[in-house]
């Protein structure tokens, strides 16, 4: 008769399943807690489907507008539920939601485990039973294709927009040490990536806490000097005190991308003066046209409010003019939020919903018809492009004027053309949409 052996499996590890809502400031929080599992020998993935019923989630949530607000809600729900069906082990929330929404998210969602704040890295890591690792500082594991990262050089922001509820989640402006940022950098570029989406609340108010002084220009320069980056991307600069010399580094640096996005939000003085924006609209125009002339080859992006408290439809016109005027090679265009413990939810919110989108739907008319025109003049043209990924029957890639996710894309169909995901190519374009190009590669 044969003896039975019985065999101890090891013990499978709980693995944390990383899930990013909002924003690419929330993308890069997310790839740094995630670089610190991994470094903690803690199996982790990014937006993975459920895989066991140990299962850790952690949802980073967003917290900025109401829309966004209510997406990080349906997801909290959506994971407690399935850990109140024993599917997941345990559900963790951090994030901007759960830094302002703290005590009134534990009242109500008593089925999440733990609630961290923007600032909690390290508690978090402890609640998931690992230490922060210094040595690791700068390192993440990319939830981006590797060629391109999302590069945080500050946190927090110190402006005092009526509208704005970041301070309260994000706290005051902390900038990043030059030498920390660019040993990332070198990290980054030694596994893959070639492009960095420079991104803060204020890219402009860097340094003055570190340096005395707005040092964006100084940073642009060592992150140029990096062997490998081939483009270098500048996302949300502040218009009141932008620093000019920032132009002629992008003028002088061949691998700093024609690129700058500038939410500016509105053009009225009355509505600007309201939103406690530090700058009126000529010197809006004036700095608009000093950028253009200063990089004649530049493509800016700016994000426009619609509905503040108090827009009259004289304020609106305003605006809609000064966007057909300005003729901006991309604009995003939202509605007005009305936020608690913000300087603006003291005024009336006044505009109903319906006439808001329909003021947004009436700028986004006209940012179409520019962007089809612009596109259309690029017709013959050959641009370099940067190869995303292969969707369907086309390779979907990128100019320098374009950032991931947000702006216009380059097909090329994959019938005529081959690439990979991460190269760059000359495309010559052939055909023009609304927001896309079509082009064939050429030698």
């Amino acid at each position: 008769m044969r003896t039975k052996v019985s065999v101890n499996k090891p013990a499978i590890k709980p693995r944390v399943n990383v899930i990013t809502l909002g924003c690419s400031k929330n993308v890069y929080d997310s790839e740094v807690l995630m670089g610190q599992l991994k470094g903690n020998q803690i199996d982790v993935v990014h937006e993975s489907g459920i895989n066991a019923k140990d299962d850790i989630i952690v949802i980073n949530t967003c917290g900025f507008i109401d829309n966004a607000k209510q997406e990080s809600i349906d997801t909290i729900l959506q994971y407690s539920e399935l850990k109140e069906q024993g599917k997941v082990g345990k559900v963790v929330v951090t994030g901007c939601l759960s830094e302002r929404y703290k005590p009134e998210l534990e009242a109500e969602l008593s089925n999440v485990d733990a609630f961290f704040g923007t600032n909690d890295l390290q508690n978090i890591l402890t609640n998931l039973g690992a230490d922060y690792k210094y040595e690791l500082l700068g390192e993440r594991l990319l939830t981006t294709p590797s060629h391109f990262a999302y590069f945080k050089i500050s946190e927090g922001c110190n402006r005092p927009c009526s509208f704005c509820a970041i301070p309260l989640m994000r706290g005051k402006h902390v900038s990043r040490p030059i030498e920390e940022l660019v040993q990332e950098a070198k990290n980054l570029v030694r596994n893959g990536t070639k492009e960095l989406v420079v991104i803060a609340q204020d890219l402009t108010y860097y340094g003055l806490d570190l340096y005395g002084k707005r040092n964006l220009s100084d940073l642009l320069k060592n992150l140029s000097d990096v062997d490998g980056l081939e483009w270098i991307r500048l996302q949300y600069a502040y218009p009141s005190g932008f620093p000019m010399e920032v132009l002629d580094v992008m003028n002088e640096r061949s691998n700093i991308c024609n690129y700058l996005d500038m939410p500016l939000q509105h053009i009225s003085d009355d509505m600007l003066k309201s939103m406690r924006r530090g700058i009126g609209k000529q010197k809006t125009i004036d700095l608009v046209n000093t950028i253009r002339d200063r990089v004649p080859e530049i493509a800016l992006r700016t994000t426009l409010i619609c509905g503040y408290p108090g827009e009259t439809e004289k304020d609106f016109q305003e605006m809609k003019e000064w966007v057909a005027e300005t003729r901006f090679d991309r604009l995003g265009c939202f509605t007005y939020s009305h936020e608690e413990k913000t300087h603006a939810h003291s005024l009336e919110d006044d505009i109903p919903e319906e006439v808001k989108e329909q003021r947004v739907e009436e700028i986004m008319d006209i940012q179409q018809s520019i962007s089809y025109e612009k596109n259309e003049a690029k017709v013959g043209k050959t641009f370099k492009v940067l190869i995303d990924k292969k969707e369907g029957d086309y390779f979907v890639g990128r100019t320098e004027f374009d950032s991931p996710e947000v702006d216009n894309e380059v097909l090329l169909h994959a019938s005529t053309n081959y690439a990979t995901s991460g190269s760059f190519v000359n495309v010559k374009i052939d055909r023009a949409e609304d927001f896309d190009l079509y082009g064939q590669i050429v030698k």
